[in-house]
C-alpha cells in the first residue's frame, strides 16, 4: 500500500517558517501565488535586515519560528515591523523523525503556519519587555544581596562572632554598626555592646558574650570586601528602581490600581504587569491567565484516581 501525505486546509494566504540557530536563521517562504523558496542568513542586524525586505518583497504576512534560547530575540526585533510574528514552542512543532534537516524544519513550520496549526506564544510589547528583562535583572541583583549577606553570616560564625544568635537581623541597625567597627578593628565588647538598642530581645550579658569571639586580619579583610561588594549592589538596585519607575510611567493607573489590593505594593504590582501586560485582551478568560502564570493546580489522575502532589 502506497503511503499517502497529509495534506492540510491553508488559512494564512502568505507564510515563512524559520529554523532560529545563534549564527544563522534558515527561512521557506510557503503560499499562493509564490514559488516555495529557502534561505539561509546570517544573524546579523544587516542580513536579518535584508531577511526582512525580501519577505515583504515576495509579500508574506506571517512568519512562525521556535522560541529557541534567546536567539530568536533579535530576529523578533528586526521582523516584527510590518510582520505578524507567531513565536511557538518547540514542543508544538515537532517534525517526522529521521531525515531532519534545518531546511525540512523551516518548510514544515511553514506548511503548518499556512494551515493555522500553530498556537502562538504570548509575546508582550516592546515597553512591557523592556520592563520585564529590568525586573527579572533586580531579581537576580537581590539574590546576589542575600548570598553575599549569607557570607557575612559564615564569617562571622568561622569568627564565633555569633550575633546571629542574639540578633534578629544581623544586617540592621546594630548589627551593621557592629560589624562596621569589626573591620575597623575594634573588638572592645564594651564599646561594641553600645550599638545595640531597640527592640533587641537577648539579654545584655548574652550579647556580651556573642560578641567575645576570635576574629583575625583575614575575617576583617574579608568582611570589608564583602561590604563593598553589598553596597555596589545596593547602588545598582537603585539604579534599576529609578529605570524601573520611568519606564512604567506609561502604566502609572494601573500600578496604581493594582496597588489599591491587600498586600500587593507599587514593586510588586510593577512586577505583576511586567510579567502579564496590561492588555487582558490577549488571555481567553481567567483561566488562560492562572495557567500560563503557572498558579492553577495540575492534574494527576491514573485509574480514576486522583492523586496529590507530595502523596
Amino acid at each position: 500500500m502506497a503511503t499517502q501525505g497529509i495534506t492540510f486546509g491553508q488559512v494564512v494566504s502568505r507564510g515563512c517558517g524559520i529554523d532560529v540557530h545563534k549564527d544563522t536563521v534558515v527561512a521557506t517562504i510557503k503560499g499562493e501565488g509564490i514559488v516555495e523558496t529557502t534561505k539561509t542568513f546570517q544573524t546579523f542586524t544587516s542580513s536579518l535586515t535584508d531577511l526582512h525586505d525580501w519577505l515583504k518583497t515576495e509579500g508574506v504576512t506571517h512568519v512562525a519560528m521556535e522560541s529557541t534560547g534567546v536567539y530568536w530575540k533579535p530576529v523578533y526585533s528586526v521582523l516584527e515591523e510590518g510582520l505578524e510574528i507567531i513565536l511557538v514552542n518547540a514542543r508544538h512543532i515537532k517534525n517526522v523523525p529521521g531525515h531532519k534537516t534545518d531546511k525540512k524544519d523551516s518548510a514544515w513550520i511553514a506548511k503548518l503556519l499556512l494551515s493555522g496549526l500553530l498556537k502562538a506564544s504570548f509575546i508582550p510589547p516592546i515597553e512591557i519587555r523592556d520592563l520585564r528583562e529590568l525586573f527579572r535583572y533586580r531579581r537576580k541583583l537581590k539574590g546576589q544581596h542575600s548570598s553575599e549577606a549569607n557570607r557575612i553570616q559564615k564569617v562571622l560564625e568561622e569568627a564565633n562572632i555569633k550575633l546571629g544568635s542574639v540578633l534578629s537581623d544581623v544586617l540592621g541597625v546594630s548589627g551593621s554598626k557592629i560589624i562596621n567597627d569589626l573591620i575597623e578593628g575594634k573588638t572592645d565588647v564594651e564599646e561594641l555592646i553600645k550599638h545595640c538598642h531597640g527592640k533587641i530581645k537577648a539579654s545584655r550579658a548574652d550579647i556580651k558574650e556573642s560578641l567575645k569571639g576570635k576574629i583575625t586580619e583575614h575575617h576583617r579583610f574579608m568582611l570589608g570586601l564583602i561590604r563593598e561588594s553589598m553596597e555596589s549592589i545596593d547602588k545598582l538596585i537603585a539604579k534599576v528602581d529609578q529605570q524601573i519607575d520611568e519606564k512604567s510611567e506609561f502604566c502609572k493607573q494601573q500600578i496604581e490600581d493594582l496597588s489599591t489590593i491587600p498586600g500587593v505594593s507599587k514593586l510588586t504590582a510593577q512586577g505583576i504587569i511586567c510579567e502579564i501586560g496590561i492588555d487582558m485582551g490577549v488571555f481567553p478568560n481567567e483561566h488562560h491567565l492562572a495557567s500560563w502564570a503557572g498558579v492553577s493546580p495540575g492534574n494527576n489522575e491514573s485509574a480514576g484516581k486522583k492523586k496529590v502532589l507530595g502523596q
